[in-house]
């Protein structure tokens, strides 16, 4: 405890609040805390304070700060010190060098590890239900025993309190059927006890057998743990059980009492990975995402607080919880574009985890059976280790991809599947087995036009196309969400039935499916055709089960899943990523056609894929027919090392927006100028964005290229010093190592 201070010091307190502020508020810790409460602070500690008309809960970021350049009687003073522990000092330290690193606001990133204010506070108390008084000997008249009402009897035997909803569901019943138990006194209403139970995972429940290729990347892993930073690449196949080998580093973690946390890029990839991790350890990890509702948001933030949860499966907004006593992070599909977050705070999560690991001194798994360029290039400049997995679990070998030259075999007029993937489609149909048709474009068409005068619909707040989703008979745009329903007269030309769909999106597919194929049991998935979280799982599930023939999807099936009765993968458009331009193009197409075609042939029979292509000569296709990952690699890692681009050289992206074009070029240029002059750095630009307006602001983008040892952030911080606030309700935003250019 701080050695208490004589009366009337003050203590001066920096609290930082999760708003959109650069730094930390001065305070003075004040009477109404008391002497005791003023001596305890700490940095991390929550605290009540005032700004402005409102009060706000902040973190105490010094609990004994200089003192500020303001007269103490203008300073307000703290009004509650939470009874609450405080944020890990590790946490702390992320938070400060993420905002430092990403020019983020840090106020920003303490919103990211506050999403549920009420998780702060004591949790109210829960109503429950419990045995009354009232048995069956003595019913009240008129009241009789009904089947529904004795199986809800049978459950609540024993004594203990239950939730009226997990009740009614564990007896199959419905809530009426417990209101009227407890109006009879057989049931009574009781306050439950508050907190979550949570039931830890057993490291020893069911340990599986591993291959020796697996035992040896395990014990590797297990070894790491417990013995400070290290990074840890997982190379394997697909379906070269990864996920088993990294299951033996979360059982290592437990053992020493320690938290974990999976990292997944999509919600989609929960569904068999829950089931898998409460096969191996007994019960379910704790999950987090979007999809939750506020109050178990709440509970899993506090749980994971006290360090009741040890294991957490999440988004990458997991990586912001608040761990007690965190030990291991895995980061799995580490390549995959969805860990980089460009709304609000830019970051990538994948090498996030990697700085929370180095500050938190513990180590940190990347898996994936086709790494980032930048994890690839770690591994060879031994910043990663490494471990193998050259074989499929079970000696599956990797499907055979064939490429199908839609220049030779085109499509039949108004269709989109070449001959040949309809003719294996046919075959793997008679012999009861399943197929799977990729394309990467939601929707029915991305083009509707008219064919009398040429009218394209285009989104009026955005410099895109209406998207045709035909099942919901609906224009979308995807950058906004703007939707119109479906015209049948044309705007432009006022004729009507001249519209026409230019191009497939997988709602064509799947039309073009079921006519080919009436008797076939098909399915659908597309992140704008499943409802919730919930009914994505049931499809995912089905589709395990041998429920459908034929599935037609997006990338939200390419990666991840287990499904032991395919064995044909089809990509409709295998050139659809390559034709973005970006410096990245060729590494995430790739990374994509063999994710996806990786789904095929897991088990007891052979894989095959078929990638249409117009582009045949393609480096990206001879490698992916020939199976040559590893010259793709040498190939894309020599032609960024003579360009200087990531990672042999640093990137910024800056975005300048406006509702007002000529404002927003205007603040472009001006920016521009106004950039120092240094050895080692490049600004490119201003140039209107590929996609020039979203949501109706008006985009302008500068790109800033530097050296590998150039310090980026501080240039970028010396220049927003001389070029000052943007103006004219134009802004500005940041993003540090960017992914995408549009």
């Amino acid at each position: 405890m701080p050695e208490s201070k004589p009366p009337g010091t003050e203590t001066f307190v920096s609290v930082l609040l999760p708003l959109a502020v650069e730094g930390a508020y001065s305070y003075l810790a004040g009477e109404n805390l008391g002497a005791l409460a003023r001596d305890e602070l700490a940095r991390g500690d929550f605290v009540r304070v005032p700004l402005g008309t409102r009060e706000y809960v902040g973190v105490v970021w010094d609990a004994d700060a200089p003192r500020p350049d303001i007269a103490p009687a203008k300073l307000r003073s703290i009004k509650t010190h939470l009874d609450v522990p405080p944020l890990p000092s590790a946490q702390l330290d992320f938070l400060d060098v993420l905002a430092r690193y990403n020019l983020a606001q840090a106020g920003m990133v303490l919103r990211m590890m506050l999403p549920v204010e009420e998780a702060l506070y004591p949790a109210a108390p829960r109503k429950g239900v419990q045995l009354g008084s009232v048995s069956a000997d003595n019913l009240p008249k008129g009241f009789r025993l009904t089947g529904a009402r004795e199986r809800v009897l049978a459950v609540a035997e024993g004594g203990l309190g239950w939730n009226k909803t997990v009740l009614a569901s564990e007896a199959g019943v419905s809530a009426g059927v417990i209101d009227g138990l407890i109006s009879a006194g057989m049931l009574e209403d009781i306050d439950l006890p508050v907190g979550t139970n949570v039931l830890a995972p057993d490291p020893a429940h069911h340990k599986v057998d591993l291959t020796s290729a697996q035992e040896i990347a395990a014990a590797k892993l297990r070894t790491a743990i417990g013995n400070g930073y290290s990074a840890t690449l997982i190379d394997g196949v697909t379906g070269s059980g990864k996920t088993e080998v990294y299951f033996e580093a979360i059982a290592t973690a437990l053992e020493a009492g320690q938290q974990a946390l999976v990292l997944l890029p999509e919600i989609a990839l929960t569904a068999q990975f829950l089931n898998r991790f409460e096969k191996r350890f007994g019960v379910k990890p704790t999950e987090w995402h979007s999809d939750l509702t506020p109050a178990t948001r709440r509970d899993i933030w506090r749980n994971v607080h006290r360090g009741e949860v040890r294991v957490v499966v999440g988004a990458r907004s997991a990586l912001f919880l608040p761990f007690d006593n965190l030990g291991l992070i895995i980061v799995d599909e580490e390549h995959d574009p969805a860990y980089k977050q460009v709304d609000r705070v830019s970051y990538h999560a994948r090498d996030m985890a990697v700085l929370r690991g180095f500050l938190g001194k513990f180590p940190i798994v990347l898996a994936s059976a086709t790494p980032s360029i930048e994890t690839q290039v770690n591994v060879d400049r031994g910043k990663y280790a490494i471990v193998h997995l050259p074989s499929r679990f079970g000696g599956q070998s990797f499907p055979d991809i064939r490429l199908i030259d839609l220049r030779e075999n085109p499509p039949e007029r108004g269709q989109w599947i070449a001959p040949p993937l309809v003719d294996a489609m046919t075959e793997v149909l008679a012999a009861g087995r399943q197929s799977l048709l990729f394309l990467n474009r939601r929707g029915y068409a991305p083009l509707t036009l008219c064919r009398k005068c040429g009218h394209r619909f285009v989104c009026p707040d955005c410099s895109s196309w209406l998207v045709a989703h035909r099942f919901r008979k609906q224009l979308q745009c995807h950058h906004c969400g703007l939707t119109i329903p479906e015209p049948r007269i044309c705007p432009s030309c006022d004729h009507e039935d001249t519209l026409v769909a230019c191009g497939p999106g997988v709602e064509r597919i799947m039309e073009e499916v079921t006519q080919r194929f009436p008797d076939a049991r098909t399915v659908i998935l597309s992140s704008d055709l499943v409802g919730s979280a919930a009914d994505m799982r049931e499809k995912f599930e089905g589709i395990a089960k041998g429920a459908f023939d034929i599935i037609v999807g997006t990338q939200l099936i390419a990666k991840g899943h287990h499904f032991p009765n395919l064995n044909l993968v089809g990509v409709i458009d295998a050139d659809l990523g390559l034709g973005h331009g970006d410096l990245r193009a060729s590494e995430r197409t790739f990374q994509l056609l063999h994710q996806v075609v990786g789904r095929a042939g897991r088990e007891s029979e052979p894989g095959i894929g078929y990638l249409q292509t117009h582009m045949t000569e393609h480096p990206v296709m001879q490698a992916l027919a020939a199976g040559d990952g590893d010259g793709f690699y040498a190939q894309e890692i020599s032609a960024r090392e003579r360009t200087a681009m990531p990672p042999f050289g640093r990137l910024a992206g800056l975005l300048v927006t406006g509702r007002e074009r000529y404002q927003v070029e205007d603040q472009a240029r001006r920016l521009a100028a106004t950039a120092p002059h240094q050895d080692g750095v490049r600004v490119l630009g201003p140039a209107e964005a590929p996609i020039g307006m979203v949501r109706g602001r008006h985009r302008f983008r500068l790109l800033v290229k530097a050296q590998l040892d150039f310090d980026l952030q501080n240039y970028l911080r010396r220049w927003f010093a001389v070029s000052g606030p943007m103006r004219g309700g134009v802004r500005l935003s940041v993003d540090i190592d960017p992914q995408s250019f549009l």
